[in-house]
C-alpha cells in the first residue's frame, strides 16, 4: 500500500467570459504540486509551502489545501493521518486558479493513499471546502476542471453534475498573467447583485451558443458567442491595459478574449496559426502600460489532476 506520493493539478480558467461560475477549462502548462504522506497521529498537517506561493499559511483550516483534505479525513474518520508538503506553481491572486489547484491536488494525493479510493466526483465535494478559504464561497468553475480536465460545465452545488465539452481540434488558448495581484474576494465585491432581463437574455444566448459551437465544430458560432456582457464590464477597470490588450488580441485573430478567473490574468482562443501573434499582441499591450507579464500557449486537453510520483 501506498504511503507518499505527489500529485499535480493543472490551473485553469474559470468562467471562459460567458460561463461565470459554471464554465471552466485547464491549463496544462502550470500547476502546483502537493507531496503526501500518511503518519500513524489521526490529524492533518502541512510541512512546508515552496514555489511561487509567498506568504501561505501553514495551518490546515487556513489553508485551502489543508482544510480539503481535513474535510476528507473527517468524513471518513481515518484512523491515520496525512502530512503534505506543497509546492505551488501558480502565482497568487492570478486568476488563474491557485487556490483550487492546491485543494485538488491535495486530496487526489491523499486518495491516493487511502485502503479504498474515491471517485473523482467525491472529491470534488472536498476540494470545493478548501476552496472556501480562500474566496469565502462555493464555486466549482476551477475546481472542477482542474480535477477532471478539460472544458467543464458544471451544473449545482449541494449535488454538482460535471460534463466534459469538446473543443474543437486545432484550438489553443493563450494565457497573459500581468505582474500584479487582484484578490478573488475584491473582484468580487464589486459585481452587481441584479442584472437587466436584456443582458440576461444576451448573455444566456452567447453561453448556448459557445457550447453549441464547442459540439458542432463551428468556430465562427463561438467567435459570435465570445461575448460576456455582464462580470467583464463590471471588472475590466480593475486591470490596467485590458481593453487595449483584448482588441490586440481579437486584432491578431482570436476567436475570443476575456478575464481569466477574477482576474488580472487574462486569456484568449485562438486557432493554432494565430496563436503567437494573439500572444504577442496581448503582451505588447500590457508592456504599453508597463506592465511585465508571464504567458503560455497551450491546448485544452482532458488532463486533470493526476499522481505523477508514487
Amino acid at each position: 500500500m501506498l504511503t507518499d506520493v505527489t500529485a499535480f493539478a493543472p490551473a485553469t480558467v474559470a468562467n471562459v467570459g460567458i460561463g461565470f461560475d459554471i464554465l471552466g477549462h485547464t491549463v496544462d502548462a502550470v500547476g502546483d504540486r502537493v507531496r503526501m504522506r500518511r503518519i500513524p497521529e489521526p490529524l492533518v498537517r502541512i510541512r512546508s509551502i515552496t514555489g511561487v506561493a509567498g506568504q501561505l499559511p501553514v495551518e490546515p483550516q487556513r489553508n485551502t489545501a489543508g482544510r480539503a483534505v481535513q474535510a476528507l479525513h473527517a468524513a471518513l474518520k481515518l484512523g491515520y493521518g496525512f502530512e503534505m508538503d506543497i509546492d505551488k506553481g501558480i502565482p497568487l491572486s492570478s486568476g488563474m486558479g491557485g487556490s483550487a489547484a492546491s485543494a485538488v491536488a491535495a486530496v487526489v494525493a491523499a486518495n491516493a493513499l487511502l485502503e479504498e479510493p474515491l471517485p473523482r466526483l467525491r472529491l470534488l465535494k472536498f476540494a470545493m471546502e478548501g476552496e472556501i478559504v480562500a474566496s469565502g464561497s462555493v464555486h466549482v468553475d476551477n475546481i472542477a476542471p482542474s480535477l477532471f480536465g478539460g472544458l467543464v460545465l458544471t451544473v449545482g452545488i449541494d449535488h454538482p453534475r460535471i460534463k466534459r465539452i469538446p473543443v474543437p481540434v486545432g484550438l489553443r488558448c493563450v494565457l497573459v498573467h500581468p505582474h500584479m495581484h487582484l484578490g478573488t474576494r475584491e473582484a468580487r465585491a464589486i459585481l452587481k447583485s441584479d442584472i437587466t432581463r436584456s443582458d440576461f437574455v444576451w448573455q444566456t444566448a452567447n453561453l448556448a451558443g459557445f457550447i453549441s459551437g464547442c459540439y458542432s465544430n463551428d468556430l465562427d458560432m463561438i467567435r459570435d458567442s465570445f461575448n460576456d456582457v455582464i462580470i467583464e464590464p463590471q471588472r475590466h477597470s480593475l486591470i490596467p491595459g485590458f481593453k487595449d490588450v483584448k482588441q490586440g488580441a481579437m486584432s491578431a485573430g482570436a476567436l475570443g478574449c476575456s478575464i481569466s478567473g477574477a482576474g488580472p490574468t487574462v486569456f484568449a482562443w485562438a486557432e493554432c496559426e494565430n496563436a503567437e501573434a494573439v500572444r504577442g499582441a496581448m503582451v505588447a499591450a500590457f508592456a504599453e502600460h508597463r506592465l511585465g507579464t508571464d504567458h503560455w500557449i497551450t491546448t485544452i486537453e482532458n488532463y486533470g489532476a493526476r499522481v505523477v510520483k508514487a
